[in-house]
């Protein structure tokens, strides 16, 4: 057999193993997403009229959503895990993320549960308070957060004072919730 033929056989089934691996990820992510739709239920509508804006619109790259309190769990459900180039910007009525090549997120101000400064999310870790996490509760109960990444950083202290109170309010939840206990180790 001459070289170049060895070489093309090598790289067909290089390229044949890229192209599997490739397909068996995004079929997991495919599957992952159809299990989720059950447990995640319909994402709110953005309302037609919003009216003027009250904050924003602020830039940046939005992370992704995750179903918390894990910062690893990424929502699958249609285009909603995308990473993309994105705008938040604040309504009388919640929070609107335009994002560049998907679909828009709308966060209904009563949904709000909490607008934090995180290190990390969807699996993405950046600097101290790098990540803008807005944590809101489905239509059908199930808390998912929300992250951007500004291009500004420094309109985070912004977002999170005007939401202060809901902050507390999660805080205190959180602290009152029952943990369950280790089970202790027995001598052997």
């Amino acid at each position: 057999m001459t070289n170049w033929l060895y070489y093309l056989l090598i790289a067909l089934g290089a390229l044949a193993i890229w192209l599997t691996l490739v397909t068996l990820a995004l079929r997991g992510w495919r599957k992952r997403g159809n299990r989720q739709i059950d447990e995640l239920g319909a994402f709110p509508e953005t309302p037609t009229d919003l009216g003027d804006p009250i904050r924003g619109p602020h830039t940046g790259l939005y992370v992704g959503s995750t179903v918390s309190p894990s910062w690893q769990n990424r929502v699958a459900v249609g285009d909603k895990g995308d990473r993309a180039s994105a705008e938040l910007t604040e309504y009388n009525d919640g929070l609107l993320l335009t994002r560049q090549g998907a679909s828009e997120i709308w966060i209904p101000r009563d949904s709000l549960v909490a607008v934090r400064t995180e290190n990390g999310l969807a699996g993405k870790v950046m600097s101290r308070d790098g990540v803008l996490v807005i944590r809101w509760a489905l239509p059908s109960g199930v808390e998912i957060d929300s992250g951007l990444r500004g291009d500004d950083k420094t309109v985070y202290p912004d977002w999170t004072s005007a939401y202060a109170d809901l902050n507390e309010k999660a805080f205190e939840a959180f602290e009152n919730t029952e943990t369950t206990p280790a089970p202790e180790k027995k001598d052997s």
